[in-house]
């Protein structure tokens, strides 16, 4: 092909972060050893199937053992942490141990082909589970400087992952170089007017051509803006969840549900929920109670219902009509710091002489906040009120950043005027009927 589209195109980076990475999880190897093993039960006589059974056993007890030379709880962690716990050599032995199990289980499976179809797929499977394996423990041990290395821990798996600091390079060789033509698209690629970030980020040449076109929709009359006024708390603040509780139901009362919640974490939307279901007379719908695809349709349906969500319902929610009118945002949507990616970026820029949180963080989150505030307008008819809970907007001089790099709502910081809004979005519905 001469061209390719990318739609959504906001999220090229992460999509190419993922392709370029390499994985290596517990749950696939004990996903390989059970496929193995209903294979081995249909198809070996029980002596070979014995020896196919031990080597399962002891490829399972090795994974385990080598999931606890990783520390910490529930979370993602730099592969560097593990040494302040764990010996070098100790890692090494572990390492060696493991992938010498994954060899021998994959010339066991090769040996099994001729018992029945479906062997040399399994061995295939443990091949490439075994060089992802090495090809992240070796670049580690060898300080790869390219990528950044950690592990993810969960209730029953652990995770080990190499993934690049950066992919423009990548994109560049591998796509941009490859095709005529690369168009991206999306509502969401500039940040304060510009597309520096996206640029810089995506590695997108001097050639590259950008075009930015106005919103088919009349923020100025259909929509209001509302940030708390001053002395709210800041989100820093101990109060601040509470402080937000009190003031979403208060619009909540004035916009008669009809409100999307949108979260920061799921501390925050469970305290909302939890607060909210003891003074509104509206459905909750609360993230992880039931599908998105059951919560949205419920969402729908019951006009006067509150959706309160995190992450996946910031982008892709499109509810059109008087369901949807208001969406709530309690926090800006800066990314955890502390995620072993997020922090080798960070370190990468400050390498290059650049300011990482004006370059980086401020951008992502405005990008972020700009789909979120975007589950809003889905039609040309639609109305509502959008409630940012975060003074930081005016308390902070990247606020002003933010403010520009969303639709041109009126904005106010006065309750008076959601009452106002509504009032009149009221009396318009009523004239209608």
């Amino acid at each position: 092909y001469e061209a390719v589209v990318f739609d959504e195109a906001h999220h090229l980076e992460n999509v190419a972060t993922a392709f370029f990475s390499k994985s290596f999880s517990q749950y696939q190897l004990l996903d390989l050893l059970a496929d193995t093993l209903r294979q081995a039960e249909a198809d070996l006589a029980a002596e070979i199937r014995d020896g196919v059974l031990s080597l399962l056993g002891g490829l399972k007890q090795r994974i385990e053992l080598f999931a606890h030379i990783l520390p910490g709880k529930i979370g993602r962690f730099p592969l560097d942490s593990m040494l302040a716990e764990t010996s070098k050599e100790i890692w090494i032995a572990e390492v060696e141990l493991l992938s010498t199990g994954m060899v021998r289980l994959v010339e066991k499976l090769l040996a099994c082909d001729r018992y029945g179809e479906g062997w040399s797929h399994l061995a295939q499977r443990a091949k490439e589970l075994n060089d992802n394996f090495r090809d992240i423990a070796y670049f580690f041990d060898h300080n790869g400087h390219d990528y950044v290395y950690w592990y993810e821990k969960r209730e029953r798996a652990v995770t080990i992952s190499a993934t690049p600091v950066s992919v423009a390079g990548e994109l560049r060789k591998c796509l941009y170089g490859s095709v005529a033509s690369c168009v991206l698209t999306s509502a969401t690629l500039s940040s304060g007017g510009s597309f520096s970030y996206i640029k810089e980020r995506l590695g997108l040449g001097d050639n590259a051509e950008f075009r930015q076109f106005k919103s088919p929709f009349d923020y100025r009359q259909r929509t209001l803006l509302y940030v708390p006024e001053p002395g709210f708390p800041d989100p820093s603040a101990d109060i601040f969840l509470p402080g937000v509780c009190g003031r979403v139901a208060e619009i909540l009362k004035l916009s008669e549900g009809r409100a999307l919640i949108l979260c920061t974490s799921f501390k925050g939307m469970d305290g909302l929920a939890a607060y909210l279901a003891t003074v509104v007379d509206y459905p909750i719908l609360v993230q992880g109670t039931a599908s998105r695809n059951s919560l949205l349709q419920s969402f729908r349906e019951e006009t006067h219902s509150v959706l309160l969500a995190v992450a996946s319902f910031w982008e892709g929610v499109d509810v059109v009509g008087e369901a949807l009118s208001c969406v709530i945002i309690d926090k800006l949507p800066f990314e955890v710091p502390s995620d072993p990616v997020i922090q080798a970026r960070i370190a990468d820029i400050k390498e290059q002489g650049g300011k990482p949180f004006f370059d980086f963080q401020v951008p992502r989150a405005i990008l972020a906040l700009r789909q979120g505030v975007g589950r809003l307008m889905r039609s040309a008819t639609d109305r509502g009120v959008i409630a940012i809970m975060d003074t930081r907007l005016f308390s902070k001089g990247y606020g002003r950043t933010f403010l520009a790099s969303l639709p041109a709502s009126p904005v106010t910081r006065k309750m008076d005027d959601i009452e106002l809004f509504y009032g009149d979005d009221k009396k318009t519905r009523e004239t209608a009927t």
